[in-house]
């Protein structure tokens, strides 16, 4: 470091005045010689390690892993916990928590002597809240994504987490599994360390880290418990170093080009359309216009190269072993802004330029894809005007343009109430509408938009209706799913006035999706319509519905767009 005094960190650390004899003495107490005070890069490793979070069970060895590297970099490594979100376990969803866990990150980061960050991610919440914390801040920041696990294996198959809950209903009801063939299913589904093994949402987002050039290449599809994703977490550590001396922060990595590269990726990898809310989310944190419609523009003509579940049958684990993301990076050539700069201070052609598939029944070529038009399409009309997504690559062909009448849901209780009963008027022509599971609505978007199907047509040997919510579906799960519709119904959105007999008509080809009334009954519903009272009030889940925006405004606080900068003008004495 030529000016020691640019360091961010020697605000706290380099004077010899009482602050700084306060700041350093205190830290002594864990034992750190005088030259860590000195002029060392002052990295902060934001651990999301919970043992209430098994995807990131193993991101305490990661930690001590990563500050190896920044030591032997010369940096200065300081391990802060931060707010930890499993999407396995916590109620009612962890995406009430995400803008949530992201005030956490961007406060512990912009309060502390830190000069550099290490986000340590898994599951896939992590992977957003500390990303839109960290940009709010704006400092040099690399993510180590934690890894799938390996794949699951069930009496000679693959078996994906995630992906294979959605077939529990259908494996209970229609092929009699009995519990022990769902208890040994439960053993082999999920048996290492790491996030779901499928294409699913962790996955997507890892991809997204490495696709938005966050990570070193090739890292994103490296399995949680191979040692080669011990040594690029060892590299990363020494890296970030370097980014701080470069000054190489967020916002010189982050440009629209990025973003414009991660919405390919994800088209080309069959990722999850929890993507757009997320990338949208964390555009606005750094100061990047991105819109819904530029999901469409950009990524809804790119083919299907991946052939992992939910789309296709592999899991990450194969996908890594025939050659991972860096092999998509190539075949993608000058669909993907080849100049951007990435963390490793390398462009996307310097990062790419050599990647070899080992199995081409996993990664599919340019010319010859899995699918042709594979990407999130968005779709406008009467029910959803400001938007609404559908995943094409995994959803019904025969389905993708349909007309059928509506059967409606006003809650996810409602839904669990009536859905199984014999007389409940629905079948396979049917369209499930389901209400009130949006951001305000549940709170938080929970991922419930690919509901179970009715027992009485998955014993018909029924397989897929549409299906249409404000809500969100796992990365995991797959159907003729239409999701993120806003305005939401709790806000009195068109969805909210749909009612049992209604004709809604889907063409994905035309990306619309239409309420077939009249616009004076339309109008006449929506005079009648009472706005539903506050599911809260007190507590972050009041001001949560005070504050959060609609889908396609990513789902983030209004009061949290933007950032706020690194600078804190006043000491604690």
């Amino acid at each position: 470091m030529k000016d020691k005094q640019k360091l961010r960190s020697q605000e706290w650390f380099g004077g010899l005045t009482k602050m700084g004899f306060v700041h350093r003495s205190w830290m002594r107490n864990q034992g750190y010689p005088d030259d860590y005070f000195r002029g060392r890069p002052v990295i902060g490793i934001c651990n999301t390690w919970s043992e209430l979070t098994p995807c990131n069970g193993h991101l305490r060895e990661f930690a001590a892993i990563v500050k190896r590297g920044i030591a032997e970099a010369g940096g200065f490594p300081l391990e802060f916990p931060v707010m930890s979100l499993g999407e396995t376990i916590m109620r009612p969803t962890t995406m009430l928590y995400r803008d949530l866990a992201s005030m956490d990150v961007e406060e512990s980061i912009r309060a502390n002597p830190l000069d550099g960050v290490v986000l340590l991610t898994g599951c896939d919440k992590t992977t957003p809240s500390t990303l839109m914390g960290a940009c709010s801040v704006d400092l040099p920041t690399i993510i180590v994504p934690g890894g799938p696990m390996l794949n699951g294996y069930f009496r000679g198959q693959r078996i994906g987490s995630g992906s294979f809950n959605w077939m529990i209903k259908e494996k209970t009801k229609k092929e009699d599994w009995t519990p022990d063939d769902m208890l040994e299913a439960e053993i082999c589904v999920s048996r290492s360390a790491g996030h779901c093994n499928t294409m699913g949402t962790a996955s997507s987002l890892a991809i997204m880290a490495e696709a938005l050039g966050l990570t070193l290449p090739g890292m994103a599809a490296i399995p949680a418990v191979d040692a080669r994703k011990k040594v690029m977490a060892h590299l990363s550590g020494r890296r970030i170093v370097d980014m701080v001396r470069e000054n190489l922060t967020l916002s010189k990595i982050l440009t629209r080009g990025a973003f414009e590269n991660s919405i390919v990726v994800n088209a080309a990898v069959g990722g999850s359309t929890n993507l757009i809310i997320h990338l949208i989310a964390i555009a606005g944190r750094i100061g990047v216009k991105l819109e819904l419609e530029d999901f469409d523009r950009l990524g809804s003509h790119i083919p299907l190269l991946v052939n992992l579940m939910p789309s296709g049958k592999y899991l990450m684990e194969d996908f890594f072993y025939a050659g991972g993301l860096s092999v998509v990076m190539k075949e993608l050539g000058n669909r993907l802004h080849r100049n951007v700069i990435t963390a490793n201070g390398k462009t996307f052609d310097e990062n790419y330029a050599d990647a070899p598939c080992y199995n081409r029944d996993v990664i599919y070529p340019i010319e010859k894809p899995l699918q042709e038009n594979a990407g999130i399409a968005v779709l406008k009309g009467n029910l959803c005007e400001n938007g609404a997504v559908i995943k094409p690559s995994a959803a019904t062909p025969k389905l993708m343009k349909h007309s059928g009448k509506a059967v409606v849901f006003e809650n996810i209780e409602d839904y669990h109430a009536r859905i199984d009963d014999p007389d409940l008027e629905i079948d396979e022509n049917s369209v499930i509408v389901l209400k009130g599971v949006g951001p305000k609505g549940y709170p938080g978007m929970p991922e419930v938009g690919n509901v179970d199907l009715p027992e009485k047509l998955i014993m018909k040997g029924v397989k897929d209706v549409v299906r249409i919510s404000d809500g969100r579906m796992s990365g995991t799960a797959y159907g003729t799913v239409v999701l993120h519709v806003s305005p939401e119904s709790t806000i009195g959105g068109t969805l909210a006035l749909v009612q049992n007999g209604d004709i809604i008509e889907l063409n994905v080809a035309n990306r619309s999706l239409n309420l077939k009334i009249s616009d004076d009954e339309l109008q006449r519903r929506k005079a009648a319509w009472v706005a539903p009272e506050p599911l809260a009030t007190r507590g972050y889940v009041s001001f949560y519905l005070q504050h959060v925006l609609q889908a396609d405004k990513g789902a983030d606080l209004d009061i949290l767009v933007g950032k706020s900068s690194s600078e804190v003008k006043r000491d604690l004495h």
